[in-house]
């Protein structure tokens, strides 16, 4: 006892040597270590005795993991802030922090609840299919509306924590006060980010494209990868990718080969010979089309479509389910039936004439 009575003595002659803010950041630093503490052991209690390490569960866990530390830190503040005695100044300061945190901490949860009920909902929808129109239409509008939805949230927070602020609220009334001038230079400053975010929201809803759509832009032609907040990605048929502005495809004319079904009408043309069977070709190209996994059963037809002084154009038209199964029929197609035609009929394919005149002249 009189050993325990003696450390205990110097102990207190030790602290009371200290400054008297010493007392409080030591508390703080314990609250603040003793959270993470907790949060660290309940998110590895959560991994050892429950399975969400895969499935919307185990993505919702692994994004709430920073927000829910921060959540503790501010709870173990909540608690043992009003206990102490601190100064004056020191207690504004950590109310002002505090304020700051647990709008942060709002706007963060708000985030991840929009983008976990919006991975919820994409889940529900295959696009690895052949007729996957309605599930292209509907994780399109909810990918552009989420992240629309998340950068008006990262505003409406930024903003809010600078309001929190006395010197940004009384130029935020200067502002107002002169919004004519500070208006107009704002506006202009800010519309290609504006009317590309405004793109983003009339893409959403009117849908000129979605995601997976076989489009034509500036002669190029590719697939919609994806769409962002303020532009679109195009990947294009050699694997390079076209980064396009949200408003090109709402001020300018491009071509959508999906836009109401991903079934197309391809075409082959070959240029041949006067002497060609054209009822014969018709019946090889029906026979070669109806013989290809890549026809869809829908549309073949053979046409003469053109005329000139050494050949005749004759045209195949075939459909298939996808643009990319149209683009090897049409080669498969185009390929046989010069073969064929080879085989079976060489003196079809194009020739050039020429005549010899004997002309007889004068004697002796």
């Amino acid at each position: 006892m009189e050993e325990l009575a003696r450390i205990t003595a110097t102990v207190d002659a030790t602290v009371s040597g200290w400054p008297d803010w010493i007392g409080p950041v030591i508390a703080l630093g314990l609250t603040l270590a003793l959270s993470l503490v907790l949060h660290a052991a309940l998110f590895w209690a959560m991994r050892h005795f429950s399975r969400t390490d895969s499935g919307l569960l185990g993505s919702m866990v692994r994004r709430a993991r920073r927000p829910t530390r921060l959540a503790f830190v501010l709870a173990g503040l909540a608690i043992v802030v009003p206990r102490l005695d601190l100064p004056y100044r020191w207690q504004g300061w950590l109310g002002h922090l505090f304020l700051i945190l647990s709008i942060v901490l709002i706007g963060w949860t708000a985030i991840l609840l929009t983008r976990h009920f919006s991975d919820r909902a994409i889940r529900k929808h295959r696009m690895d299919t052949d007729d996957n129109l309605a599930a292209r239409k509907f994780v399109t509008q909810v990918r552009v509306l989420r992240r629309a939805a998340i950068i008006l949230l990262v505003i409406v927070t930024a903003a809010s924590v600078l309001l929190t602020f006395d010197a940004v609220q009384e130029y935020g009334v200067s502002l107002f006060a002169s919004a004519g001038a500070a208006g107009l230079i704002l506006g202009l400053a800010a519309r290609p980010v504006l009317a590309n975010l405004i793109a983003g929201i009339q893409i959403a809803i009117t849908q000129p494209i979605r995601l997976e759509d076989v489009v034509i832009v500036d002669g190029e032609w590719g697939w919609i990868e994806d769409i962002y907040a303020t532009y679109v990605v195009v990947r294009i048929w050699d694997w390079r990718r076209m980064v396009v502005p949200l408003s090109y495809f709402i001020e300018q004319p491009f071509q959508n080969w999906t836009r109401e079904s991903a079934s197309i009408i391809g075409s082959v043309f070959w240029y041949l010979d006067y002497t060609v069977p054209v009822q014969e070709v018709r019946a090889k190209l029906e026979e070669i089309i109806r013989d290809s996994p890549h026809w869809d059963g829908k549309v073949v037809n053979l046409q003469v479509t053109d005329t000139d002084k050494d050949t005749i154009a004759l045209r195949g038209l075939m459909s298939a389910r996808t643009s990319p199964q149209a683009w090897d029929l049409r080669c498969e197609i185009r390929e046989k039936i010069v073969a064929w035609l080879q085989e079976t009929y060489p003196e079809a394919l194009p020739r050039l004439r020429g005549e010899l005149a004997m002309t007889t002249g004068d004697g002796p």
